[in-house]
């Protein structure tokens, strides 16, 4: 019966081991002007996992390279920086990349990201598997985001 009873155990930790995964809700990118070789995206990362991991980049057929990137004050003027090693996501929490903090950055846009367009973007994760998400592109951020922040310097 033991016997019986610690393999039932094992086989339930094993299958909600395997439901267990990374998963992105909410995508969506700034449109961009025509000539811009820049844009951002934003999104959020649940780490359903029992282990940190690190969203690492990606990739897109709209963009050279896609790089994770945070905002750092720089004697007063905020600057958009690659995040070495990657953006944290820590076991069993969410990870917002909203305006002024984590984003994904398309560097070299290959054309221009229009209101209505879905991209498709594969994420790079440390431990997770590649996925890829369609990303829906607005001009504004969907509810609760900070389209812009009034008063503060950028630089990138």
């Amino acid at each position: 019966m033991k016997k019986l009873l610690g393999a039932l155990m094992l086989a339930a930790f094993c299958q909600s081991a395997a439901a267990a995964g990374i998963t992105v809700g909410q995508p969506w990118a700034r449109a961009t002007v025509e000539g811009m070789s820049m844009g951002g995206a934003f999104m959020n990362i649940k780490n359903d996992t029992a282990k940190d991991d690190f969203l690492l980049g990606g990739s897109s057929p709209v963009a050279d390279k896609v790089e994770v990137h945070s905002h750092v004050n720089d004697n007063g003027v905020m600057r958009m920086r690659e995040v070495a090693g990657g953006i944290p996501l820590k076991a069993g929490q969410t990870t917002e990349l909203k305006p002024g903090s984590y984003h994904i950055m398309f560097m070299g846009l290959k054309k221009q990201l229009k209101q209505g367009d879905k991209v498709p973007v594969t994420l790079q994760f440390k431990h997770a598997k590649p996925q890829t998400v369609t990303v829906d592109v607005n001009t504004a951020p969907k509810a609760g985001g900070n389209a812009h922040n009034h008063g503060v310097k950028h630089a990138h």
